[in-house]
């Protein structure tokens, strides 16, 4: 699977050009899929020395992915419609600051067709490896590389579309849909997530390595997961998604939270407040942990379903030139909402910098309570 390699030159141009306690909930079963048949994905006690190599997906994921940079906490206003029309293009989400996005709009038929293929390449590699065998790093990477270029294959082929939850295949709802085969067994990305993933490990960080492909879920990152990134990787999403708007918000005495703690309560929050504000506080900065302290409940409440690409899931009709810092005209044109979403994104990063919010330490190798003493999440 060569294409991926070739990204458009447009979408290239493009990012250079941007510097401006219950049981677990149990998912739908359709026949020959049933809780007997994700057993077989239960890692081994016995791991091997075997590896994966996904450069392929990481020199994508690092062409294809914009960051939003870190939150600010504050709500971005409703942007102001284009001269001559009250239609409101690209991103009006309060959280459009947020995150990180996909860049669908640039791509061409061929990248397009590239990701079905390189998710029929990761399906095909379990006949080729033990999946179970490979040592639990190296599995979780699989798996989380697996979900999300399932979601960018299938939004990219629906692409225009607002909201990647309206998707469907052969009426299916695309997280519920199984359109994923391995060793032969069909899967959604819902059953990744629950069935496999969360049913075999025990640390909640693994919430943030799966990209939902909307703006109010966790980042997606400009890098493929794999063995020795997967712990540092899970913490930067973590980090970022716990201390964001869309992650947690105060509105009084209550704690506002993402719905996708209370979708992941029944495996890793069995005590939801109690188990989600240890969660939080440990990847808490000032600002949120002054969030946890000052309130006494939960309500996991924030949502934001739009999509999380840069022209808000529509094709638009005015664009403007792209121009570089020192002033001169480049090859493109972009949609007028999206220059205007980039040049937020630039005076925000401006501000970070001016303001002295730049810089992150990483913690690896640490051993979470009740994991296995080998082969867990580092």
């Amino acid at each position: 699977m060569i294409r991926l390699q070739a990204l458009t030159s447009v979408a290239l141009g493009a990012a250079s050009a941007i510097a401006l306690s219950s049981a677990p909930a149990a998912a739908q079963t359709t026949a020959g899929a049933n809780d007997s048949a994700y057993a077989t994905f239960t890692p081994s006690d016995t791991p091997n020395s075997d590896g994966i190599d996904y450069s392929i997906w990481d020199e994508a994921m690092s062409n294809l992915v914009i960051s939003m940079g870190p939150s600010l906490r504050e709500t971005a206003g409703r942007p102001v419609p284009g001269l001559g029309t009250r239609r409101q293009y690209g991103h009006i989400s309060r959280y459009r600051l947020e995150g990180s996005r996909i860049m669908f709009s640039f791509l061409d038929s061929d990248v397009i067709s590239s990701f079905t293929e390189y998710r029929q390449d990761l399906e095909n590699t379990a006949s080729i490896i033990d999946i179970q065998a490979l040592n639990r790093n190296e599995q979780l990477a699989y798996w989380i590389n697996l979900h999300n270029v399932a979601m960018i294959e299938q939004i990219a082929n629906n692409w225009p579309v607002r909201q990647p939850r309206d998707i469907e295949i052969n009426g299916v709802p695309l997280d519920e849909a199984r359109f994923i085969t391995v060793e032969g067994i069909a899967l959604s990305p819902r059953d990744i997530r629950e069935r496999i993933v969360f049913a075999n490990w025990r640390d909640p960080r693994v919430i943030y390595g799966f990209w939902r492909g909307e703006i109010g879920g966790p980042s997606i990152q400009r890098e493929a997961f794999n063995a020795d990134n997967v712990s540092r990787l899970l913490d930067r999403g973590a980090r970022d998604f716990v201390n964001s708007l869309r992650g947690t918000q105060k509105s009084g005495d209550t704690l506002q939270v993402s719905e996708l703690f209370e979708e992941a309560a029944p495996f890793f929050f069995s005590d939801f407040e109690s188990d989600l504000r240890a969660h939080l506080s440990r990847f808490a900065n000032a600002d949120t942990a002054a969030l946890l302290s000052g309130t006494t409940q939960i309500d996991a409440s924030v949502k934001e379903y739009d999509i999380a690409d840069l022209a808000g899931g529509v094709r638009e009709p005015t664009y403007s030139n792209v121009t570089s810092a020192d002033g001169t005209s480049q090859s493109f044109r972009i949609p007028q909402s999206m220059q205007r979403l980039l040049q937020q994104r630039e005076q925000k990063f401006q501000r970070i910098i001016r303001e002295g919010r730049t810089g992150t330490v990483t913690f690896s190798n640490i051993t979470l309570p009740g994991d296995p003493e080998d082969n867990e999440v580092e």
